[in-house]
């Protein structure tokens, strides 16, 4: 059976982690590129020597260019300007939009039946980007923020239960950012909502530390921004993906009429499988949570409408 071939588009922090965690999961063969001359070639060839250690085989391959990516089946996008303390997501827009258009113009050549998963910020933004610039169905484009926010409120969950991570079901909608909207009422504790083992202001205070996870990271590395946890969140979409897992996960999915979102990437619960999005679930919200999500959406929407400008 061919193994299966995913690419890494960006060699930095979260590009070269994401392609060490796959390396080890050995659930395909991984290409790592980047323009920057050598650079990926040597992680490449570093995270290969790692394989004899950890006793995995997959084949990594470095490359400036886009022929080695030919014919992916699922293809990361993660290049792009990071943020920097004091800059919102908004001014990474119009640099970002024009490196995810770049780099899209070539994976639709080279893999034109991959799935994408964009990764770059603003994140819901750039998923617009690539699904306009490579004109693929919906169900081959979505976005990772969903699955890292949820990572985020689970982390902050246990700590203050101090219970396992594995007993967290974290439930997070909307923008990735200021915006997001991670619900309590449908975040569970071992099947218990978090609302009857927490205290709502202890919650609230959660809630927003989950909203500000990346702000928080930024302003504490002062030279970067998250990428363990990223390349984590990445890494499991892929699997559900490569694996046919249908599981079910919080990504940035195009919205036409779900939760009264229409034309726009949002992050709503959806099932991944060997297809990609293969279905948007949609959940009863309450009054608040419908509220904030349009706000979120609303927000998503801003940014769209320079994307369209731009393009």
């Amino acid at each position: 059976m061919a193994r299966k071939k995913i690419t890494v588009v960006g060699a930095g922090n979260v590009g070269a982690t994401t392609a060490q965690r796959l390396a080890e999961k050995e659930i395909g063969d991984v290409v790592l590129v980047d323009i920057v001359q050598d650079m990926p070639q040597g992680k490449s060839l570093d995270i290969l020597e790692s394989g004899p250690v950890y006793g995995y085989d997959t084949r990594i391959t470095g490359t400036n260019g886009y022929e080695e990516t030919k014919n992916s089946d699922i293809v990361i996008v993660t290049s792009g300007v990071a943020r920097k303390p004091g800059m919102s997501r908004d001014d990474l827009l119009k640099i970002n939009a024009g490196i995810v258009k770049g780099v899209v113009e070539n994976v639709a050549k080279t893999s034109p039946n991959a799935i994408l998963i964009i990764v770059s910020n603003p994140l819901d933004a750039m998923t617009y980007v690539a699904h306009k610039v490579s004109r693929f169905p919906k169900h081959r484009v979505m976005g990772m923020a969903g699955v890292l926010d949820a990572a985020r409120f689970s982390a902050f969950i246990s700590m203050e239960l101090n219970v396992s991570v594995e007993n967290i079901h974290a439930f997070v909608l909307g923008g990735h950012g200021d915006t997001m909207v991670p619900s309590t009422r449908y975040t569970t504790v071992a099947g218990v909502s978090v609302e009857e083992l927490i205290p709502k202001v202890r919650l609230e205070a959660i809630v927003k530390r989950t909203r500000d996870g990346g702000a928080e990271i930024v302003n504490l590395l002062k030279t970067g921004s998250a990428f363990y946890a990223p390349s984590a969140a990445v890494v499991e979409m892929v699997e559900a993906i490569l694996k046919d897992k249908k599981k079910i996960l919080p990504c940035a999915a195009l919205c036409e009429g779900e939760y009264g979102i229409n034309g726009l990437f949002a992050g709503v619960p959806v099932k991944l499988g060997a297809k990609g999005v293969e279905q948007i679930f949609e959940i009863k919200l309450d009054t608040e949570e419908s509220a904030a999500l349009k706000r979120s959406a609303d927000a998503v929407k801003t940014l769209c409408e320079q994307v369209d400008k731009l393009l």
